[in-house]
C-alpha cells in the first residue's frame, strides 16, 4: 500500500501536489510533543491567549485571496464562497478571543460550612477528524474554541485539502502560538484511529459521516474519552401553507446549492404543503435549469463541481437508486461530458420511504422534493428522519413558526424564513444521529473542559 497521497483539482483533474503519509509511530510522536505543549499552555493567561486568535484573525484577513484560491484549487468551492468561509473564521477568532476570558472564567459558590469555586481547567491534547467541504472553516471551529481553553489540538484533514491542512498550521505558528499549539498530521483513517488510544490523548472531535463517527466514538469510548461528534443530515426546509412562496424559493434553492451542495447543515428536503406543491416545483426547477455551473474562479459562476470523482459517481448512484425504486427526474441527473467533476443541479420527485433520496444524506447537488398533505403531516415527514441537525420553516405567521421550531421541530439548528450557515455567537449541532456536543458561541470552549470543584471549608 502506497504511503503518498496526490490533492487533485476537481476542475482540472489534475494533480496540485504529492504528499507523504506519517507512519504511526512519527505521528505519536508530534503528539508527545503536544502534550509537552499543553503542560505549558495551560498556564497561559485567557487575555495572552486571546491575542494570539486576534492576531490569527488579522492573518486570515490579510491572506483570504490565497486560502479562498487553495479552497478553489483542492475542492473545487466557488471562489466568492471561500472568501466568506474565510471572514467567518476570521469572526470565530475574534469571539473566541472576547468571551473566552468571561466564559472560563473561575465561579465563586456558597457551600454548607464554607465557599466554593469552580473551575474550567483544560483536559490536554485534542484530536480533530475533520472533513474537506469546509477545510478551513471546520478545523478553526473546533480548534480556536479548544485552544482558547487551554488545550492543544493535531489535526487530521482529509487526504484531498491536505494543502489547506500545511497552509492552517503555518498560519497558527505566524499567529504567535508556541510549537505544537495546533499540529498537523498527514495520516489516514486507521492512523487515526490507532491514535485514539494514545494516552496523551484526552478527547476527541469528529465531523464526517454516520457511519464513520460511530466507529470513533465506539474506539473513544473503549477508552474513557469525550467526543463531540457533528454527523450527517437531511435537513428538511418545511414551506407550510401561509408561505411566501416566493422568499421560499429562491431560500431552497441558495440554501441546497450553497457550496456545490456539499454542505451538512442545508435544505435537502424540501417538504411542501399540497396546496404550493407545483407551483414550488415548477419555479425550483426553473431557478436549477438558470444556473450557471463551471470554473469556480469565474465571476458569475453558480455550481463548480464536485470534490473528487467517487463523490460525484456516489451521489450520481444515490439518484439513479431512487429513481429505480419510482423516483422521478424533474431535471438534471446526468453525469456532463466535460473535464472536472461536475453534476447538475438535479431536483427529485415522487419520492418514499426507502428511497436514498428520502431517507439518506445526497452530499451535492440534488433535492429532494416531498410532497405533504398539510403543515402537521410537513413535521411528521421533517421529524421521520433518523438525523437532527438543521431545518428550516417558511411561514407568515412568525410566532406559529417559533413555536413548531421550539417545541416540534427535533434537530439542533432551525432557520425561519430563510437560510444561514453557522454563526460565531450560536451553538452548532445536532441531536439523533447527527451527533451530539456543541460548537461555538462559547459552548465548545466547555466541552473539553475539567469542570472542577475547589471547596474550602470555614475553620
Amino acid at each position: 500500500m502506497s504511503n503518498t497521497v496526490n490533492t487533485i483539482n476537481p476542475t482540472t483533474e489534475q494533480i496540485i501536489n504529492t504528499y507523504t503519509l506519517l507512519s504511526q509511530q512519527q505521528a505519536e510522536q508530534v503528539i508527545e510533543k503536544s502534550h509537552q505543549t499543553y503542560l505549558q499552555w495551560r498556564l497561559v493567561s485567557v487575555t495572552e491567549r486571546a491575542k494570539h486568535l486576534n492576531k490569527l484573525a488579522s492573518l486570515f484577513e490579510e491572506q483570504k485571496d490565497a486560502i479562498a484560491k487553495l479552497m478553489t484549487e483542492e475542492m473545487g468551492k466557488v471562489y466568492a464562497q471561500g472568501l466568506q468561509e474565510v471572514e467567518l473564521c476570521a469572526g470565530i477568532c475574534r469571539y473566541s478571543a472576547e468571551h473566552g476570558p468571561k466564559i472560563l472564567a473561575d465561579e465563586e459558590r456558597d457551600m454548607d460550612g464554607g465557599r466554593a469555586i469552580v473551575s474550567y481547567q483544560p483536559t490536554g491534547v485534542l484530536l480533530g477528524i475533520q472533513p474537506w467541504n469546509f477545510p478551513l472553516y471546520q478545523v478553526i471551529r473546533y480548534s480556536a474554541a479548544n485552544i482558547m481553553a487551554g488545550n492543544t489540538t493535531v489535526l487530521k484533514h482529509a487526504s484531498n485539502v491536505f494543502g489547506m491542512a500545511e497552509k492552517i498550521e503555518t498560519l497558527f505558528k505566524q499567529a504567535g502560538f508556541p510549537e505544537h499549539c495546533f499540529s498537523n498530521l498527514l495520516i489516514d483513517g486507521k492512523t487515526a484511529s490507532a491514535l485514539i488510544a494514545h494516552k496523551a490523548i484526552s478527547g476527541v472531535t469528529f465531523t464526517g459521516s454516520d457511519s464513520t463517527g460511530k466507529k470513533v466514538a465506539e474506539q473513544a469510548g473503549k477508552y474513557v474519552k469525550k467526543t463531540v461528534l457533528e454527523l450527517g443530515s437531511n435537513d428538511a426546509f418545511l414551506v407550510l401553507d401561509d408561505a411566501d412562496l416566493e422568499l421560499a424559493v429562491k431560500t431552497c434553492v441558495a440554501g441546497r446549492m450553497v457550496n456545490n451542495g456539499e454542505t451538512c447543515v442545508s435544505a435537502k428536503r424540501f417538504v411542501v404543503v399540497e396546496s404550493l406543491y407545483d407551483d414550488f416545483k415548477a419555479k425550483v426547477k426553473q431557478q436549477f435549469e438558470a444556473m450557471k455551473m463551471g470554473d469556480p474562479m469565474a465571476d458569475g459562476t453558480d455550481l463548480g463541481p464536485m470534490a473528487r470523482k467517487d463523490l460525484r459517481d456516489g451521489i450520481h448512484e444515490q439518484v439513479m437508486q431512487s429513481v429505480k425504486a419510482g423516483a422521478n427526474i424533474v431535471t438534471g441527473g446526468e453525469i456532463p461530458e466535460q473535464t472536472g467533476f461536475y453534476y447538475p443541479p438535479t431536483l427529485l420527485d415522487n419520492l418514499a420511504p426507502g428511497m436514498p433520496a428520502y431517507d439518506d444524506e445526497l452530499f451535492g447537488p440534488v433535492a429532494s422534493l416531498i410532497k405533504a398533505k398539510d403543515n402537521n403531516d410537513a413535521m411528521k415527514i421533517a421529524n421521520s428522519s433518523r438525523y437532527g441537525l438543521g431545518g428550516g420553516i417558511f411561514s407568515k405567521d412568525e410566532k406559529k413558526a417559533i413555536e413548531l421550531a421550539k417545541k416540534h421541530f427535533d434537530t439542533g439548528m432551525i432557520n425561519i424564513n430563510g437560510y444561514g450557515l453557522a454563526q460565531p455567537n450560536l451553538p452548532f449541532g445536532g441531536v439523533k444521529e447527527s451527533g451530539y456536543g456543541r460548537e461555538h458561541g462559547g459552548f465548545g470552549m466547555r466541552e473539553f473542559v475539567n469542570v472542577k470543584s475547589i471547596m474550602i471549608h470555614s475553620s
